[in-house]
């Protein structure tokens, strides 16, 4: 288990690849955001995206989930706050191959809650090229060593 003290500023995590298809994102547009370039291959040609692309919304899921894989599945995780300056810089489409790069920025010891702290991260999710699809900068909450001794 990874507790809150196990995160140093400056640490990098990393997760990928992750194969995005086709199938995904049409299925992915269809429960979650079914605008027509998600969703048909014509109607995406006849945008400035000229084809199909994934969700920003699906861009993000796969993002955490690659983040559950390489940080959050093995530590004492408290869920987040939230999330700050989500960018989506270029479309993924069908049969990207995506990577994940987690950088821990900064900790911050609860001040009133001794148990808990906050890890925020910068997350940068790139395709096959190594060309940024998106950026986000994260806040975990993550139980400290200390409080599950005690």
């Amino acid at each position: 288990m990874r507790y809150f003290e196990d995160f140093q500023v400056g640490q990098v995590h990393e997760a990928g690849p992750y194969k995005v298809t086709r199938e995904e994102i049409i299925a992915f547009a269809h429960q979650f955001d079914p605008q027509s370039f998600h969703l048909d291959d014509e109607a995406g040609r006849r945008t400035l995206y000229g084809g199909i692309i994934a969700s920003g919304w699906h861009t993000a899921a796969i993002s955490h989930r690659l983040l559950v894989d390489c940080v959050l599945k093995d530590a004492a995780g408290l869920g987040s706050p939230g999330v700050d300056e989500l960018r989506w810089i270029r479309p993924v489409r069908p049969e990207d191959t995506l990577s994940l790069r987690v950088e821990v920025v900064e900790l911050i010891p609860s001040r009133s809650k001794r148990d808990r702290g906050a890890i925020r991260c910068r997350l940068e999710l790139r395709n096959q090229q190594g060309e940024g699809v998106m950026t986000l900068n994260a806040i975990s909450m993550f139980s400290r060593r200390e409080a599950s001794i005690e």
